[in-house]
Formats: C-alpha cells, sequence, structure tokens
C-alpha cells in the first residue's frame, strides 16, 4: 500500500504522522512542523503533518472546532 507515493506496511519502515488535533492557526502549524520535522530526519523517519481543520467530536458544543472550511 502507498500513503503519498510513500510505501507502507509490515514490510517497510516505520514513519512518523504527527500534528496538532486541530488547527489554531498557520503559525501553529509551522511552528509544530518546524520542531517536528528535524527530530523525524535525526530519527531516520518520513515526516507527514496531520490536523483536523474542522474537529466537531467536542465533549461540548461550545468548544473550539478549528478554522472550518
Amino acid at each position: 500500500m502507498n500513503l503519498c507515493n510513500f510505501p507502507i506496511g509490515p514490510s517497510h519502515p516505520l514513519f512518523l504522522i504527527a500534528g496538532p488535533c486541530v488547527i489554531e492557526s498557520e503559525r501553529q502549524c509551522l511552528d509544530i512542523c518546524e520542531a517536528v520535522k528535524p527530530m523525524a530526519d535525526e530519527l531516520g523517519l518520513p515526516y507527514y503533518f496531520k490536523a483536523s481543520y474542522d474537529k466537531a467530536n467536542r465533549s461540548s458544543v461550545e468548544s473550539f472546532r478549528g478554522p472550518g472550511m
């Protein structure tokens, strides 16, 4: 199986998918990428950033859901 043209599965190396649960700002996303990418590189792990733009599964309807579309 491929993810973004990168082979994944039991016979392929480990990779990292990481990011905030929900996007709060562009700056937050860039800061996280700038912090995580060098660590992933040092460990030899391909890094894929992932964050939600609309997080509807909150415990309160008043909770922040993200910037939306």
